[in-house]
């Protein structure tokens, strides 16, 4: 599945961006709400171990998805919580192509084919890390390095597209707020922005 290996190389650059994470800046704001940068990465974490258990035939337990503590090591608990993610979507892609997951955080909680489940962990990992980089100020490095990969791009506007619009998926109080105007979306990343509900522009 190429989408796998897409979602590797997504991990790879969101890495990048966490790896700069300092226990000084989790109390800055960031483009999720009233979420401080320690709360967006417990999220991120949290996401990582539920979407792992779902690889690995867990149920439909919200318990499972529950934000987990990051300490002072962000950017450690990112990265082994990242590499197990990767290693049970791998071993789920070589058992059954066609498994189905429980996202019980996502529509009705599924069942999801795999490749839809790698495609929303994707979104959640390319924008959660433009998240932390506009709270840190340095989002442009991030979004180049997407936009200079069509492949990846494409996976994000195509699984970004899919997530649905209708008022009772949108607002303040959901995962993500009311699509914006893509006339002024000069890149594929921004486009995923504005799918998402994200401001481009956002600045702490």
């Amino acid at each position: 599945m190429e989408l796998t290996a897409l979602y590797a190389r997504s991990v790879d650059l969101a890495a990048e961006v966490v790896d700069t994470v300092t226990p000084a800046h989790m109390d800055l704001a960031t483009p999720c709400g009233d979420w401080t940068l320690r709360r967006l990465m417990e999220h991120i974490v949290g996401q990582h171990q539920g979407f792992a258990a779902a690889a690995r035939g867990a149920g439909p337990d919200l318990a499972l998805w529950a934000d987990a503590p990051v300490g002072d090591d962000p950017a450690g608990a990112f990265r082994r919580t990242a590499e197990d993610l990767k290693a049970a979507f791998a071993e789920a892609e070589a058992e059954a192509a066609d498994r189905k997951l429980w996202l019980p955080e996502i529509r009705d909680g599924g069942p999801f084919p795999l490749e839809l489940a790698v495609g929303f962990q994707l979104v959640d990992t390319l924008v959660h890390a433009w998240d932390v980089a506009a709270s840190l100020g340095t989002p442009s490095g991030l979004a180049a390095a997407v936009n200079g990969d069509p492949a990846l791009a494409a996976a994000l506007v195509s699984a970004s597209e899919l997530v649905p619009a209708g008022p009772e998926s949108r607002g303040p109080d959901r995962a993500f707020r009311e699509r914006l105007p893509q006339e002024d979306a000069d890149t594929p990343f921004e486009r995923a922005l504005a799918l998402l509900g994200r401001d481009p522009a956002w600045k702490p």
